[in-house]
């Protein structure tokens, strides 16, 4: 047995003795006398074992060749394309998405192939495939040189006709997802390094299982901005990238995103202010207490920056959340009930936790009838909601103590179930005289004053400072006083 041969046995490989023994000899060749043939063999051989792929996952751009199994997921269309010689035949290609269980890529398959794949190939075959992996258009995409149907083989990937968010894998492609929009942004341009430029704008959706970000690229970024937080859509033709450790959905040119009359449920996993550690990245939700006017800065590009501060408030404490870029023009408002989900809790202003809410997060207000009667003290109790009532909407009714006993004063359960919580609830209504002393967390129109355990807008022109400890008196109606008097 000669060098070559032996070389070969030791290879676990299905390439055929008579290619290798070929691709041994160019290798001689190449290298102008400088190595054997057990050498080149060796050397072959190691680029052989270097480019197997146990899994679709070990694929990368740059390999010379790869083969692996994977079953077909979504076969694309034949579509044909001019050579660069103009004497030469027209080109056919055609896109076929394989997976196993590590993950999804798109199989280019061109003319003879390409024109085989939409007669014979059947979603749900699995397939050996040999070729070149290649930075494709819509992410990692490998250009066949080899593609066999293998009835023996089995692949554990379950072919989907429609997604759930919890079914996303990196890799997956021609995704169809239904969600209930959570947020929106803003279209952004940047400069391609062929010097064109491209848009880009994203969205949140989320569903029973999760929710996911939706990044919509040039024509589709206008997509963003035709659709409302609550309103469901279907992500159609979608494929799933990772960005800082998270999976993403992406629309292309194929892309499609439309509003659908379904009924989606999403319920949000909030953490306890109470609980909340710096360094942590969270979802947390409660009434707000507390706004801020909007503020801009200069970045260090020389770009303009801007950030807007809210203050909420759960049944086990508060926090303020630094709302950033896009988030700071969100219409939030005393007495909303907010959900904001991915931000990074940090070391605040005098020793205090903060919430950053920045290019990752969702903001998302709680809607619902009469909710203003209700974070004033009016709203119906936990016995009257309908049992039907969850998601984002039962999220809501569950926080609406938090929010009125934040907003509107109410001192807890002792003060509200006692004669002094009547006292305080028929002042109100009457509009008679009421006499307050707390901190001032908010100046501006309305101050907003604290004292510990409720929380007080007043109407005054007093020049106030925050931090400043203060005394109002004055008619209170609807949850605001109305100052005559500031000491």
């Amino acid at each position: 047995m000669g060098a070559i041969e032996e070389v070969y046995e030791d290879l676990d490989t299905e390439v055929e003795f008579e290619e290798f023994e070929a691709a041994v000899e160019d290798k001689v060749e190449q290298m102008g006398g400088l190595a054997d043939e057990e050498t080149a063999a060796m050397l072959i051989a190691h680029e052989l074992r270097d480019e197997e792929a146990d899994t679709i996952a070990d694929i990368e751009p740059g390999m010379n060749e790869v083969k692996f199994l994977g079953k077909v997921t979504a076969i694309g269309e034949v579509r044909t394309f001019e050579r660069d010689d103009d004497e030469a035949e027209e080109g056919r290609v055609c896109n076929v998405d394989v997976a196993d269980a590590s993950g999804s890529v798109r199989v280019a398959l061109w003319d003879d192939m390409a024109a085989a794949a939409e007669e014979e190939l059947e979603v749900g075959q699995v397939l050996r495939v040999m070729g070149r992996p290649k930075e494709g258009y819509s992410g990692l995409e490998v250009s066949a040189d080899k593609v066999e149907p293998d009835e023996d083989a089995e692949v554990d990937v379950q072919v989907l006709d429609t997604y759930r968010v919890e079914d996303l894998t990196l890799g997956a492609s021609d995704v169809d997802l239904v969600g209930q929009v959570l947020d929106t942004d803003s279209i952004r341009t940047f400069d391609r390094d062929d010097g064109s430029e491209g848009r880009v704008a994203n969205l949140t959706v989320g569903d029973e299982t999760g929710r996911v970000r939706v990044t919509l690229w040039d024509g589709k970024a206008d997509l963003a901005e035709e659709f409302d937080p609550g309103e469901v859509v279907e992500v159609g033709d979608g494929y799933v990238r990772e960005r800082d450790g998270d999976l993403e959905l992406h629309v292309g040119d194929r892309g499609t995103v439309e509003r659908v009359d379904e009924d989606v449920e999403y319920v949000p996993e909030t953490t306890d202010i109470a609980d909340l550690e710096i360094g942590e990245t969270v979802d947390v939700a409660g009434g707000v207490i507390e706004t801020d006017p909007k503020r801009t800065f200069d970045r260090d590009d020389g770009s303009e920056g801007q950030v807007r501060n809210v203050r909420i408030k759960d049944e086990t404490g508060e926090i303020r959340v630094a709302l950033w870029g896009d988030k700071a023009d969100r219409e939030i408002e005393l007495a909303d009930r907010v959900v904001f989900t991915d931000v990074e809790i940090q070391d605040g202003w005098q020793d205090d936790l903060e919430a950053s809410a920045n290019w990752r997060s969702t903001v998302s207000v709680l809607e619902g009838e009469g909710d203003a009667a209700d974070a004033a003290g009016g709203g119906r109790s936990g016995d009257d909601r309908d049992a039907d009532e969850t998601g984002l909407g039962a999220f809501a009714e569950d926080g609406r103590k938090a929010a009125a006993e934040a907003v509107a004063g109410e001192g807890g359960e002792d003060e509200a179930s006692g004669a002094g919580g009547a006292a305080a609830a028929t002042a109100e209504q009457s509009g008679e005289a009421v006499e307050f002393t707390g901190t001032v967390v908010q100046t501006g129109d309305p101050v907003v004053l604290d004292d510990g355990q409720r929380t007080k807008t007043v109407e005054t022109d007093a020049s106030l400072r925050l931090g400043e400890e203060i005394t109002v008196r004055g008619p209170e109606r609807d949850g605001t006083i109305d100052a005559d008097d500031v000491f």
